[in-house]
């Protein structure tokens, strides 16, 4: 990690069935590791890709809410992780508005890079998506 990093970001999206009941989750933590808020978001009916994106999203969102600069982020989603790097194209016609959406968040900070990580080092984020795709599948039933 830079020592310009003010903040670090993990991310994760998850769908009961895919598509189907989906949740987001991040934690936004302090270089040092000092955890600064982590929430769970329901999404409804939706994709694990969506939900991934969803999830940096509304960490993005955080971390400029909190004037935050230079983030390092990390994800369990290759797939994402690739796109943002630009290894990837996005092809999906309902991953394109979020890929453009998170990339305009991005723009709005001097420093970003997003690492993919296994789900073994994402265990926070996974626990919160896992628990909104959960409150989404009650909200829906």
């Amino acid at each position: 990690m830079s020592t310009d990093t003010d903040a670090v970001l993990y991310t994760d999206g998850a769908s009961l069935g895919n598509p189907g009941p989906a949740g987001a989750g991040f934690v936004l933590q302090t270089a040092d590791k000092t955890v600064l808020v982590e929430r769970a978001i329901p999404l409804g009916h939706t994709t694990v890709g969506v939900a991934e994106y969803q999830a940096l999203i509304a960490g993005l969102s955080e971390a400029l809410a909190r004037n935050i600069r230079c983030l390092h982020a990390y994800s369990d989603s290759e797939f994402m992780c690739r796109q943002l790097q630009g290894k990837y194209k996005v092809r999906a016609k309902n991953i394109r508005p979020l890929y453009e959406w998170a990339s305009k968040l991005i723009s709005q900070l001097d420093s970003f890079c997003i690492e993919h990580i296994r789900r073994e080092g994402n265990q926070r984020a996974d626990a919160l998506a896992k628990q909104g795709a959960k409150q989404a599948k009650q909200e829906i039933a």
